[in-house]
């Protein structure tokens, strides 16, 4: 069984989160996961081992708010398994699941939430927090590369939500 005690509805991780011996074990399979998520798709298995020391595994129950819009961010999260809502204004605007990730654009741009974000079936996270994401970003260009234009074109679709 995997124990992480979180507090990622309001915007970090609690202090003292941690997995036991058990729980590294089950991690064996967050590699494999992890290889599958488009952004890390051509990353060597060293790399994936490096960008999974960064991560802490959340499983989450469906309803579990993850991100609260207009609130500030302190992680970045990848999905491994389940579904989520991306919501603005209360109206879905996006579907996540295994492979998608969020998050990147409060950290990158410094700025507050663009979304609330709800688990909408049972979903187990990967959760970067903000200082290792900025040394995943300084340490690994190419995914920087490809995080900042993902929060770009995300930036470029909110704009033309709101015109409508």
């Amino acid at each position: 069984m995997v124990v992480v005690v979180s507090k990622i509805e309001r915007g970090r991780l609690a202090p003292g989160a941690w997995r036991s011996g058990a729980a590294e074990m089950a991690r064996a399979t967050t590699d494999e996961l992890l290889a599958r998520v488009p952004l890390f798709k051509d990353l060597s298995k060293k790399h994936l081992r490096q960008i999974r020391s960064l991560t802490t595994r959340v499983d989450v129950a469906p309803g579990r708010v993850l991100t609260r819009e207009g609130g500030s961010g302190h992680e970045f999260i990848i999905v491994l398994e389940g579904e989520v809502e991306v919501r603005q204004d209360d109206k879905v605007v996006a579907t996540c699941s295994a492979g998608d990730y969020l998050g990147e654009i409060a950290l990158i741009e410094h700025r507050p939430r663009t979304a609330t974000v709800v688990a909408t079936s049972p979903a187990v996270l990967d959760v970067i927090g903000q200082r290792e994401f900025a040394e995943l970003l300084a340490e690994e260009p190419e995914i920087a590369e490809r995080i900042r234009a993902t929060a770009a074109r995300r930036l470029d679709d909110d704009a033309r939500r709101q015109q409508e």
